[in-house]
């Protein structure tokens, strides 16, 4: 059977790909592709050696060949182009005053199609504004609506962790967040810290939410008055890397206790207390007033997936 490469394309885009032709391939050369109505070129990065399942709709093109010194010529001309193109077309957008942003211009490879992508707050009537595209590049045009995130993921970047984008590196889908989850991981409740480029919150906020969110559930919620095999107190915080409890005794001492040593909780009016402090210690050293970060959080805790 043919191998399967995966290749990137403008905007982080990836797609597999079969080498059907067996051609001779270097890795991190480019390729043209099989593509909608026409030829496409992208940058070969990954040999995938697993097998994987695709359905009959959603089955890898071809390779072609690999890129020869004239086809890298024009991709680079072509890049150069979609720049004017994209002030071109933000002109037409404004001629027609639709509320819309262009975020990028990417033009096919044998210029079969050009595809515009945007964002929108509401759904767009462009109908007019694709016949005037249309008509001045000669060619099928693609007005493509996207996310903030997918937004982010088109133009690169990096996070506040100093690394390239994840959503321009490795993830394939956007899964939705909650303020929920930092919450969680007992993360300061600074919208400032926890979101990204996009202005949405980090998508790293999931990489270890299933593994705080079962670890939370052997204990008792933070400020419970529990009786342990080694004392008595109240729950101060879960130190989910150990996988134990910080409680805190009448005599203000500190001690630890995992779930299995836990021998009853009850109720106690220090519970309420102790809850609300929690609570409110999560607005980062007072940087922002309750109000402002109540509204700020709201905004950020959007669990819908981008179109």
């Amino acid at each position: 059977m043919a191998e399967l490469y995966l290749v990137e394309f403008k905007g982080f885009r990836k797609e597999y790909f079969y080498n059907a032709f067996y051609h001779s391939l270097e890795l991190f050369d480019h390729v043209v592709v099989e593509a909608e109505r026409g030829e496409d070129i992208g940058l070969l990065t990954q040999k995938v050696d697993v097998e994987m399942d695709f359905s009959p709709t959603a089955r890898p093109g071809s390779i072609l060949r690999p890129a020869s010194r004239d086809d890298k010529a024009r991709v680079k001309e072509l890049r150069e182009k979609e720049k004017e193109y994209k002030d071109e077309v933000v002109n037409l957008i404004r001629k027609h005053g639709l509320p819309m942003k262009v975020v990028d211009v990417e033009c096919q490879f044998d210029w079969n199609k050009l595809t515009v992508y945007f964002t929108a707050d509401h759904r767009v009537d462009f109908r007019e504004l694709v016949k005037d595209i249309a008509a001045r590049y000669k060619t099928r045009i693609d007005l493509r609506q996207i996310g903030v995130r997918d937004e982010a993921k088109r133009l690169g970047g990096l996070g506040i962790c100093g690394l390239k984008q994840c959503c321009s590196s490795f993830l394939k889908d956007f899964v939705p967040i909650s303020t929920q989850h930092a919450r969680d991981q007992d993360l300061p409740m600074n919208p400032a810290k926890l979101s990204g480029n996009c202005g949405r919150l980090l998508c790293c906020l999931r990489y270890e939410a299933d593994t705080y969110s079962a670890c939370l559930k052997k204990f008792p919620s933070p400020g419970s008055w529990i009786q342990t095999k080694a004392g008595e107190g109240t729950i101060e915080r879960i130190d989910v890397f150990r996988e134990e409890a910080i409680i805190r005794d009448q005599e203000n001492n500190i001690f630890r206790s995992r779930a299995e040593d836990i021998l009853t909780t009850g109720a106690r009016e220090r519970e309420k207390a102790l809850a609300a402090a929690t609570a409110v210690a999560k607005l980062d050293d007072g940087s922002l007033d309750d109000d402002e970060a109540k509204e700020a959080l709201k905004k950020l805790d959007d669990t819908e997936e981008e179109d």
